[in-house]
């Protein structure tokens, strides 16, 4: 066993930790399945890993400035044998331009293996981009694009005069018809004639002048194009090339002590650059190597917005399903259990995600009567009239267990909305549920973050909201025409420049939370990700779940409390 004083890690401080079960509450699963048995792997997110990130955050505003590269960052709290907790922390790729920093995990070994070519390719790579960048500024561009503009200004003014001068010459050749006979007639309309034919004769020159100017330059632009397209295909065959070898030189070691290559792992398909620099497999690997029992994760973006806008500053995000994913299950093989937990589940809490139907729609809950879903986002409850709007849970629920089994929804959520989702299995089950929702005796708890701080700590929202016809879906608050709509409210904390709340609806209008969090006579603050309703931020997904759900169930008449993690 490695001493402490040489591992990449704090031990952790009474002072990081949440004590109690606030701080063993899990909002998330890192998953995957092992290649051996076949088992489902997991390791949480807890409240107090993210408070840990949270820590970690602030020491980043503080080291680097506000427009620093985005990148993500995780912290990894892992247990010695000797049972103290310790504090690990890494960054995807690189970290102003190295990969080994003092008091961060280091890469995974293999890197150094090719570390003479990925420096020759780098460099390489960097000539490349200068080229390209020169190519791409070539003074001809610009001259090009000013001379085709004031050529092009100059042509419009030349035609709009001579279309002027040939409708004076329609009127003079009317006049003239109705004037003058004979030779006379002949001369004068010859004149016309000569007069159109020196207009046209002085666009073809102008059209000569502006290709002798114009054709060079779009020559030399041509060519620097070519050029670039030949110098682009070079940068992707480097880049193949590196990445080809540190796939087979990357080499991972999971908690049963057994190593594998990135190419070992990932037998079919390309693999996506940068595969293996992620955070959560340097930690894994890296407590698997230490000897080390990982008891919870949390990665999170801190930076400018990533490229195309989906992961922002300040908020925790699932293993990616591209880079990380794909290695959850060997990375968590052989994981021991922790000699004290970390986390509990919460009492008569129905068992998260019991099986699974695919295309990311986890069963929660499921017996003769009911089955509860996991809906993600951006997924409908049920089917549109539309053929591009089918695709939706209830859809993928028949598909599932067969067009002739019974499923009706028993209510729905957003389609941008994540959470529980709850289906009868008959029509006395769904009487049962439709009439305790119908009543309010059906508790329903909503977790959102909004896009901006809010100082209220609690209290409840009477907001009447009414749907214009004429501007479907959307909603607005209405006190003339409005249903009555009541939602309580608490914080449960500030996130970066963000306030997690914890929503309550005592009513279930349409889009209601969306709204009592927009409207200035409510919070005054959209949900994160909520474009409807004013949220410009660029995010992936819209920040509200449906977290928890209690109802009596229909037949045994006992209450069942379904909760499920929040994912963002």
């Amino acid at each position: 066993m490695t001493h402490i004083e040489e591992i990449s890690g704090e031990i952790l401080d009474a002072s990081a930790i949440i004590l109690g079960s606030e701080g063993d509450q899990v909002s998330y699963w890192y998953e995957g399945i092992c290649p051996y048995s076949g088992k489902l792997l997991r390791l949480p997110r807890t409240w107090q890993a993210e408070a840990i990130a949270k820590r970690l955050m602030q020491e980043l505003s503080s080291i680097y400035p506000e427009n620093a590269e985005g990148k993500m960052y995780g912290v990894l709290i892992a247990e010695l044998s000797r049972g103290e907790r310790l504090i690990l922390k890494a960054f995807s790729g690189l970290l102003n331009g190295k990969s080994h920093l003092e008091g961060w995990v280091p890469p995974i070994a293999g890197r150094e293996k090719v570390a003479l070519e990925e420096s020759m390719t780098l460099s390489k790579l960097a000539a490349i981009k200068r080229e390209l960048i020169e190519l791409s500024e070539i003074p001809e561009r610009r001259e090009y694009e000013q001379k085709s503009q004031e050529y092009a200004t100059q042509l419009q003014a030349l035609r709009d005069r001579h279309q002027v001068s040939k409708q004076e010459r329609q009127v003079k050749r009317s006049q003239l018809l109705a004037s003058l006979t004979g030779k006379d007639l002949e001369i004068a309309l010859k004149d016309l004639d000569r007069e159109s034919q020196r207009e046209k004769i002085a666009r073809r020159d102008f059209r000569r002048e502006r290709d002798q100017v114009l054709l060079p330059l779009k020559a030399i632009i041509v060519a620097a194009d070519s050029k670039m397209q030949i110098l682009k295909q070079q940068r992707r065959e480097l880049s193949r090339t590196l990445q080809t070898q540190m796939h087979k030189a990357y080499v991972l070691t999971n908690f049963a002590g057994e190593t594998r290559s990135l190419r070992e792992l990932i037998t079919e398909g390309a693999m996506p650059t940068g595969m293996g620099d992620c955070c959560a497999p340097k930690l894994l690997h890296y407590a698997a190597t230490h000897e080390l029992i990982p008891l919870a994760m949390a990665e999170f973006w801190w930076g400018n917005p990533s490229p195309d806008g989906y992961k922002i500053q300040g908020e925790f995000y699932g293993a990616c399903v591209e880079r990380c994913q794909p290695l959850m299950g060997f990375l968590l093989s052989g994981r021991k259990s922790t000699s004290a937990p970390l986390f509990k589940e919460r009492e008569n809490q129905v068992p998260l995600f019991k099986r699974d139907l695919g295309e990311s729609l986890p069963i929660i809950y499921d017996d003769e009567y009911l089955i509860a879903i996991a809906k993600p986002p951006e997924l409908l409850s049920i089917p549109g009239r539309y053929l591009d709007t089918q695709d939706s849970v209830l859809s993928r629920l028949r598909q599932s267990f067969g067009a002739d089994v019974p499923i009706y929804p028993v209510h729905r959520l957003d389609r941008q909305t994540s959470g529980i989702l709850l289906f009868a299995r008959d029509l006395e089950a769904l009487r049962s549920l439709s009439k305790q929702f119908q009543k309010r005796e059906i508790h329903k708890i909503y977790e959102a973050l909004l896009s901006g701080k809010i100082e209220r700590e609690q209290g409840i929202i009477d907001l009447p909201l009414w749907g214009n016809p004429e501007n479907r879906p959307y909603q607005q608050v209405d006190w003339p025409r409005g249903k009555p709509s009541v939602t309580k409210f608490r914080l449960l904390g500030q996130v970066g420049n963000y306030s997690r709340i914890e929503f309550i609806p005592l009513t279930g209008r349409t889009h209601q939370l969306r709204v009592h969090s927009a409207d200035p006579q409510g919070l005054g603050i959209p949900i994160l990700g909520d474009r409807l309703y004013g949220c410009l931020a660029a995010t992936s997904r819209l920040h509200l779940h449906a977290r928890e759900l209690t109802f009596k169930h229909p037949r045994s008449q006992e209450y069942i409390h379904l909760h499920i993690p929040v994912p963002f």
